[in-house]
């Protein structure tokens, strides 16, 4: 999984494959999914990241088994 953030728009881009895009759906005014042809997440956008997703501090815990 690659995470981007672009301050100058206020933009988190989340990457989990790089599988080919098929369609982008809109959620909700500001966050986006990218798809696959089954249907599988690819990449979620997020505009205004700060406001709409609490993006002021990110962090990665893996969990154990």
């Amino acid at each position: 999984m690659r995470v981007k953030y672009f301050p100058d728009t206020d933009t988190a881009h989340m990457e989990f494959s790089k599988k080919q895009i098929f369609e982008t759906k809109e959620i909700s005014e500001n966050i986006y999914v990218d798809l696959d042809k089954k249907g599988n997440l690819i990449s979620m956008t997020i505009e205004h990241a700060k406001v709409n997703a609490g993006l002021q501090e990110f962090s990665y815990q893996e969990m154990a088994v």
